[in-house]
């Protein structure tokens, strides 16, 4: 499996909710994203547009990759984000693209904002049948493009199927198999029931195993879950670095660590693993001795004086 710092979760907030957007960059999500779509009545539309400018302009934005999630391309709102982002006087990290099938719809969204946005980067939410069907070209399509988000309320209600992971588990193995084989990232769709973690724990240790970097969160309390669900723990790292050591020793031939047979697959992850999680501490700055100083003179009290 991989385990990436940048994709392990992202938190959506509302546009029109600007009371939260400082919550949002302080929650602690790798990526805070503002939401242009679902979340905005349609006849709010064009002030979600105009408020959520603030989102990226706010010093707490500082602290996390700022994203946005645009409406579809396939209609006119889609279009009028892309203008409104051009506009903004700080740009995005990453735009969410909704409702992607092809990779025309990434290449339109590069095209518009390349000019004045020329490092925003891009995530295509994957949630119709033919998302699914074209992931594999979707996940390829270049132009910024840095991950799959599957999106499973949508999918789930144009095929008729139930929001489980049992139901679902095709169209998640799709993502993540189109999203790796592109080299691009893949993260699961939200667990919707807030109040229950232990539900949300089950399903992120399951798409974490399955192959994604991370999750959705819906709510500020389901981040720490989340976010501890795609990283390594103590133990997964001293093994990673046990393989590491045995990769250098014998030149990275295959060998035995831990009673397990390891090769250049596993060599190359647990590097990875220690790269982003167990990076090496850099040496302690030596203090510099002070300067030996010369010995003064000794120091004697003045002889008390008397008065006549």
């Amino acid at each position: 499996m991989k385990f990436t710092r940048y994709y392990r979760s992202l938190l959506s907030t509302p546009a029109m909710a600007v009371e939260r957007y400082a919550k949002s960059h302080e929650s602690g999500a790798d990526i805070a994203m503002v939401d242009l779509e679902d979340s905005v009545p349609p006849a709010l539309k064009e002030e979600a547009r105009r408020l959520a400018e603030e989102f990226f302009t706010l010093p707490s934005a500082r602290l996390a990759r700022c994203a946005v999630r645009i409406n579809t391309l396939s209609g006119p709102e889609g279009l009028r984000d892309l203008i409104a982002l051009t506009r903004y006087r700080v740009k995005p990290d990453l735009v969410l693209i909704p409702m992607a099938e092809s990779p025309r719809d990434i290449e339109i969204a590069a095209a518009a904002l390349a000019p004045d946005c020329p490092d925003t980067e891009f995530l295509a939410v994957v949630e119709t049948p033919l998302g699914i069907e074209h992931a594999p070209a979707i996940a390829a399509a270049g132009h910024g493009l840095r991950g799959l988000v599957f999106g499973s309320a949508d999918y789930a209600f144009a095929v008729g199927a139930r929001i489980s992971w049992e139901a679902l588990a095709h169209a998640r193995g799709r993502v993540v198999n189109s999203a790796r084989g592109a080299g691009v990232e893949a993260m699961d769709a939200p667990f919707f029931e807030v109040a229950d973690l232990a539900g949300l724990r089950r399903e992120a240790g399951l798409a974490r195993d399955l192959g994604f970097s991370g999750k959705i969160a819906v709510h500020p309390r389901q981040l720490p879950l989340i976010t501890q669900a795609f990283s390594p723990d103590e133990e997964l790292l001293d093994r990673a670095r046990r393989v590491v050591a045995a990769g250098l020793e014998t030149g990275r031939s295959v060998t035995v660590v831990d009673g397990v047979m390891v090769g250049m697959p596993f060599f190359e992850a647990s590097q990875r693993l220690i790269e982003q999680f167990d990076p090496p501490q850099p040496p302690p700055v030596p203090q510099q001795s002070p300067a030996p100083r010369r010995p003064s003179a000794p120091h004697h009290p003045p002889h008390p004086t008397t008065e006549t």
